[in-house]
């Protein structure tokens, strides 16, 4: 049924049968490579074909979801029916907006105007269409997709397209129709809810989990267990999905929604969100510590202001698919004034400004929770037994800063960690080297010295690198230094998509992919392309960081420190995520180079180094740079 360490498979199996038999929760840290998806669909897909039970499992990552549908869980389907006699189902449960909508890609939401961009045919007439852009071919190439396609799902779409064109040919929730859509018997995302709704195990994502968690929808009703993969994610995953944003800007095009379906009379709409636009401008960039007057006003008149279109639509006499449609665009600022109604000491309210220089300058008013964690270990969890792992739980070898943030402290239901270990030997082999002889890094972006190093370790190993910086800055600074001091090939995050510089980096042994903070999550590359992870500095929140900075904030009121509770933790959870790309094999060595001497020299250093993989560790630059010369030497010999 798959590789893995069988001892620490074996180990999650029981851990995970255990918490379904006693309805515990448990968080199970198991290093890469112990094969945990295996892990814990085998005890999960037995329960399903044995006790008739529903499961629910989420991920952070679309790869992982794939994973798990093609290859895991068709493998331990196939034992579990012959072990059991009976065939578990498992579907796919995805947002809205992942599905192609037939009604819109055949042309309807006249608000869209035409989906083609299409050239007239010649002699002025509308013949065949001919789509005239990039963007047309790529929506042309959609419907013709849309025709064939049994899933609609636009993950099996391939070659895809742009977010642009797909934006062309889906709806969001808000948007649907409906029971009042044309082609509703037809709806892609309708059959997988349906599918979901039958079906033993359900895969889905975090965010959607967060939807439930919030309370907004049941999304997954008769759930009995719950399994959360990647769940060092979940907590802001969770966060990012609750938040809401509005601006001038967002209320204007609601406004032309709301005219264009409904016939509302706008004028308190546009009124407010000029207001509100003013009120923005006014405002510091960043975290607001009260809620200035003006802004309060401001807010007070939109929420009147949607209330009453609100009332205007159902007193129109538009059809019910354009009386939905103006429902579905003013409840996207409904969603923002429920945001703003919850108590300030239960929100993180904050301005965003963007650069000037930005491609878009509009300026925003974001509300995010506060605590995630009580709808996570009340709602979404439950009292249900459920299972939550990731490679990255333990932070400082303690299993506390994770369960507080995933709502295990406040379910109600008894928990506990275990790690179940990896199969590799981190300290056979890697190196963990931290260039203690440094300056502490600045926040302008690397130092010279640190570049410096960078360039010479990278010229030891000939190769291989994986430069991983906190800052886009500091990824700028690095791939000059290693252009400019190097005759490597130099890899630059942004300049093709990842995926595509990820695999160009796995194809050549000796180049160096350099970028920010997605990679420090996003690489799995095995062999020798990755021998030398290259981190610039501890990557802790911004000062500026809103969210951290309210959350910090909070848990001082609470009793707990702020840097510990939020900015160490943080950290070392990325920490830990970005030395964790170096091993991704028994076979895999080479050394994590961390060019921020306060790894060592300051207290929460050894925090930080706990939650990490127990490398060997040396301070010494000729000591690592040796060691990387001789694995160069061995692979080139």
């Amino acid at each position: 049924m798959g590789g893995g360490d069988r001892e620490g498979q074996q180990r999650m199996v029981d851990e995970a049968a255990a918490a379904l038999g006693s309805g515990a929760h448990v968080m199970v840290q198991a290093g890469t490579g112990t094969g945990k998806s295996i892990g814990y669909l085998v005890p999960v897909l037995t329960a399903c074909a044995t006790q008739g039970r529903r499961a629910l499992v989420t991920t952070a990552t679309l790869a992982l979801q794939r994973q798990i549908l093609v290859k895991d869980a068709p493998a331990v389907v196939d034992a579990v029916e012959a072990e059991c006699g009976v065939r578990p189902e498992v579907a796919l449960l995805k947002g809205w907006n992942n599905y192609v909508c037939l009604h819109r890609v055949s042309g309807g939401y006249p608000e869209t105007g035409t989906l083609f961009d299409a050239a007239e045919a010649p002699g002025g007439g509308s013949g065949a269409e001919a789509p005239a852009t990039d963007l047309g071919r790529e929506v042309m190439r959609v419907r013709e997709w849309a025709a064939s396609t049994d899933t609609g799902d636009r993950d099996d779409l391939v070659p895809g397209v742009s977010d642009r064109a797909w934006r062309q040919v889906s709806v969001t929730k808000r948007e649907c129709l409906g029971r009042a859509c044309p082609v509703a018997d037809e709806c892609f995302a309708q059959r997988a809810r349906d599918r979901a709704s039958e079906a033993d195990l359900v895969v889905s994502n975090h965010s959607m989990l967060g939807i439930q968690s919030m309370g907004a929808l049941d999304l997954f009703p008769d759930i009995d267990a719950v399994v959360v993969d990647e769940a060092h994610e979940l907590a802001s995953r969770v966060r990012d999905q609750a938040s809401c944003e509005v601006s001038q800007p967002l209320v204007q095009r609601v406004a032309r929604s709301a005219r264009a379906h409904a016939k509302v009379d706008t004028a308190a709409l546009d009124t407010a969100g000029a207001a509100l636009g003013a009120a923005i401008a006014g405002l510091d960039d960043g975290l607001l510590l009260d809620r200035p007057h003006r802004l309060g006003a401001a807010m007070a008149a939109l929420d009147a202001a949607v209330r009453d279109a609100l009332t205007q639509v159902e007193g129109s006499s538009a059809d019910q698919a354009s009386k939905l449609l103006a429902k579905g665009a003013l409840d996207e600022l409904s969603g923002a004034m429920d945001a703003w109604s919850r108590p300030p000491e239960q929100s993180i309210t904050w301005a965003s400004r963007p650069a000037p220089s930005a491609r878009d300058a509009t300026e925003r008013l974001i509300i995010a929770p506060l605590d995630v964690a009580a709808g996570i270990g009340t709602v979404a969890l439950g009292a249900r037994p459920a299972v939550l792992t990731s490679a990255t739980l333990a932070l400082g070898g303690s299993f506390d800063a994770l369960a507080r943030e995933t709502g295990l402290m406040v379910s109600g239901v008894p928990w506990h960690g275990v790690d179940v270990g990896s199969p590799f030997d981190a300290a056979s082999q890697g190196i963990l080297y931290t260039a203690a002889h440094l300056p502490v890094p600045g926040r302008n972006g690397p130092e010279p010295q640190a570049l410096e190093e960078l360039v010479a370790l990278a010229e030891a190993s000939r190769g291989g690198v994986l430069a991983l910086f906190s800052s886009w800055r500091g990824a700028q600074a690095g791939a000059e230094a290693l252009r400019g001091e190097t005759d490597l090939e130099v890899l630059l995050q942004g300049e093709e998509t990842t995926s595509a510089l990820v695999a160009r980096f796995r194809d050549r042994r000796d180049s160096c992919l350099v970028g920010t903070l997605s990679l420090w999550q996003g690489v799995d590359v095995q062999g020798p392309s990755c021998r030398l992870v290259a981190i610039d500095r501890i990557p802790f929140p911004r000062p500026d960081d809103p969210v951290a900075r309210a959350r910090a904030i909070d848990a001082e009121r609470h009793g707990l420190s702020g840097f510990r509770a939020v900015s160490l933790s943080h950290a070392a959870l990325l920490m830990a995520q970005g030395a964790g790309r170096l091993l991704r094999s028994r076979e895999d060595r080479g050394m994590v180079a961390v060019l921020d001497p306060r790894l060592v020299t300051k207290g929460y250093g050894s925090f930080i180094r706990h939650s990490m993989p127990a490398m060997w560790p040396t301070t010494d630059p000729a000591v690592a740079r040796a060691s990387l010369e001789r694995l160069a030497d061995a692979l080139d010999g």
